[in-house]
């Protein structure tokens, strides 16, 4: 069993991004794996200011959601981070979740790729929900997360759901008349199968 934690950052409540985060969480808690979904619309994280403060092992000295979550992300062997597709990228309320994991790096002596600290092993997916549904939709979501998470804070990827075509800005949730929430029932599902 693992713990995963999801980090849903926007959205509306029953739209499309928030439907397959549970289509996905149903399938990992029905593999045995424990699931806490946290919204970053219920839970406000301000961006990193920069300061420093928070070096090494100190908290970080903004007053707001993120030093409650701290815990949870050194808890978690898995971290999803879902989002709806913003401006052709992640939501800057993941943004700025990602920023304040500055506070949670440790110091380390021998950096490899440029990195200047050490943050905890991870494991992490994206989920993504889009209107649009062209060959390079989530081009730079997926850059982001990459270079972010992946080659950066070194966090293992264990795969990605970008869910485009789910119905226009104006209208209606549509992820229900696509293949989407089967596909994040059986990822959630799958994603420790050997």
């Amino acid at each position: 069993m693992k713990k995963i934690l999801i980090v849903q950052g926007g959205g509306r409540p029953n739209g499309n991004t928030d439907q397959l985060v549970k289509a996905f969480a149903e399938g990992a808690v029905e593999a045995g794996h424990e699931v806490e979904i946290i919204s970053l619309i219920k839970n406000e994280i301000k961006g990193c200011l920069g300061c420093n403060a928070c070096r090494y092992g100190k908290p970080c000295v903004q007053k707001d959601g993120f030093n409650e979550i701290v815990p949870k992300i050194k808890e978690a062997d898995l971290i999803v981070f879902a989002s709806p597709l913003y401006f052709w990228t992640v939501s800057s309320r993941i943004k700025a979740f990602i920023e304040r994991f500055y506070c949670i790096a440790e110091e380390d002596k021998h950096p490899p790729l440029g990195r200047y600290e050490r943050y905890p092993e991870k494991d992490c997916a994206l989920l993504m929900t889009a209107a649009d549904n062209f060959f390079w939709t989530f081009e730079q979501a997926v850059s982001y997360y990459k270079f972010t998470l992946i080659n950066y804070i070194g966090f293992r990827d264990k795969g990605m759901l970008l869910a485009g075509g789910c119905g226009d800005t104006n209208g209606k949730p549509r992820i229900d008349k696509t293949e989407h929430l089967t596909a994040a029932y059986q990822f959630g599902k799958r994603i420790y199968e050997e």
